[in-house]
Parts: C-alpha cells; sequence; structure tokens
C-alpha cells in the first residue's frame, strides 16, 4: 500500500447510489454539505448531532432531494450514544457503508490559561468520537463484507502547530495519525479510509460551545486584551472568509470514489507545512552515525 493519495481498486467505493452514508455532526456546516453530495449521489443518509432541531431541520432540508434521509441524536464523546445512534442507522437502512466521523469543537486558551476542562472535551470530541464511529462501525462493515470508507474529520491544525499549545490542533494531530494507521490495516480488508484536513471552512465551529455538555464545565471567558482574544478574532474573520461546504463536501465525495488517504481542499497549503517538514528532515540528517 503506497502512504498518499493511493488508488486500490480493491477498496474504490466507485458507485455510491444505493448504498447508505452515516455522518456525525451531520446538523450544520461540513456534514449536512456531506449529506446533501451523498443524496444527490443516490445514497441512503443517516445524520447524527447532538443538536436537536438543528438536526431535525437539516433532516427535513435534505428530504427535499432523497426520501432516504434520516436522523438521529447523537453525542459522539458518548461511546454508548454513538453505538445506539449506530443501532439507528441499522434499523433504517439496514448495511452501512461509507462513515464520517466529522463532529468536532474547538476552545482554547493558549498558555494563560491551561483549562482542564476545555482538553477534556475537545479531546473526546474530536478524538475519542472518531474512536467510537469507528468502533461501533468496522465490525459491521467488515461483516458485511460489500467494502466500505471511513472519512474521519482533522483540519491543516491536524499538520501544522499554528494555533500552538492547543487541544484542537492536538486532537487533531491525533487523528491523522489514527486515520493513517487505521487505513494500512483495513486496505486488505477492502475498506478505504480518508482525513480530511480543510484549512477554514465557512462553518459554526467558533460557536461550538453551544453545545458543550455541563459535564465540561463552563467555558471561561478570554480577556479582551490578551493575545489568545486576538487569536480567537482573527479565527472568526477567517472563518467567514472561508471556503463553502459544499466545495468541501464535493471534494469528499471525489476522494472516496479515488479511496484518497489525505484530503486537502484549500490551494497553496503546502506553503504552511513545508516548514515543518523540513525542520523534522533536519533534525534528522543531524543525526551522527553509529
Amino acid at each position: 500500500m503506497q502512504v498518499g493519495n493511493c488508488y486500490h481498486e480493491e477498496t474504490t467505493m466507485r458507485e455510491l447510489a444505493g448504498k447508505t452514508a452515516f455522518i456525525t455532526g451531520g446538523a450544520a456546516g461540513i456534514g449536512v454539505a456531506l449529506g446533501r453530495a451523498f443524496a444527490g449521489a443516490g445514497m441512503k443518509v443517516m445524520l447524527a448531532d447532538i443538536e436537536t432541531d438543528a438536526l431535525n431541520a437539516a433532516v427535513k432540508n435534505l428530504q427535499d432531494i432523497s426520501p432516504d434521509v434520516s436522523g438521529t441524536v447523537c453525542d459522539v464523546a458518548d461511546a454508548e450514544s454513538v453505538e445506539r445512534a449506530a443501532k439507528a442507522a441499522f434499523d433504517a437502512f439496514g448495511k452501512v457503508h461509507v462513515v464520517c466521523n466529522n463532529a468536532g469543537v474547538a476552545a482554547g486558551g493558549g498558555i494563560d490559561h491551561i483549562s482542564l476542562d476545555n482538553w477534556r472535551w475537545v479531546i473526546d470530541v474530536n478524538l475519542m468520537g472518531v474512536l467510537h464511529g469507528i468502533r461501533s462501525f468496522l465490525p459491521h462493515i467488515r461483516a458485511h463484507g460489500e467494502g466500505g470508507h471511513f472519512v474521519n474529520t482533522a483540519s491543516m491544525a491536524g499538520m501544522q502547530p499554528g494555533l500552538g499549545l492547543s487541544p484542537y490542533c492536538a486532537s487533531k494531530f491525533a487523528v491523522v495519525s489514527m486515520s493513517e494507521g487505521l487505513a494500512m490495516q483495513l486496505q486488505p480488508l477492502g475498506i478505504g479510509v480518508s482525513v480530511l484536513c480543510p484549512s477554514y471552512v465557512r462553518t459554526r465551529i467558533g460557536e461550538s460551545g453551544r453545545n458543550r455538555p455541563a459535564r465540561y464545565g463552563q467555558s471561561q471567558p478570554l480577556d479582551p486584551a490578551s493575545p489568545a482574544a486576538a487569536t480567537v478574532a482573527a479565527i472568526a474573520r477567517n472563518i467567514d472568509a472561508g471556503l463553502a461546504p459544499e466545495t468541501v463536501a464535493a471534494r469528499v465525495l471525489d476522494a472516496i470514489r479515488h479511496d484518497e488517504l489525505y484530503i486537502f481542499t484549500h490551494p497553496g497549503m503546502r506553503a504552511e507545512v513545508e516548514p515543518r517538514f523540513a525542520a523534522i528532515l533536519a533534525a534528522m540528517d543531524r543525526v551522527s552515525p553509529p
């Protein structure tokens, strides 16, 4: 198996019509755009989200494209909740083939205020949520033997640490590594894996605190004069000017069909990662031979 954007006839899901997709974080942003793209390709779609009203609205909207769209409430940080959501998908549509572990949240604080609650929440959703999705669907996909594909949403923040000491970066770096390892193990089984690494996309990720469960405590307000507050404001501006979620979804659809491991969505991203890769290679070159 070649590590990188690769093509494997045995794992490729070229024909998506009639198959089923399950999408976490499916009520808005990239998630609902994926649902729309999959429904337009003739797939059955199960949207899963923690936000009930938005989920119901998204399902109703996508049912204008296809009647084979349903929704289920799901907290991806809770393994049992993901298990229930998976069962809802099996009950509604039978076999599931494409699983998009897409739900994600963001919280900061930088080095001035390292909040353990923020770290636990972000890691539980962005990293453990992906693991819970794999755990709940992989045995099912292996059992039905029709092939399948996992799409794990990471970020360019999983390729370069521009946000500094951040739970968001840490979680997304971990999702990239998890996806690379998973791809190697699933390729012989005819199951593909992609890791989605977009830059700024017009989503509500900056407002993800609206769905923060009480068990993670209250988010601490940032000092308006702090560097962290300035960073958050700059990120919000970049999100507002970001790529349309529908453009990302179209890219994902194509990547599934061609069994691409890495999915990048923005031109010019090579320049963002080259300094890190160059520093790593230079450090390796400084190691003296035994």
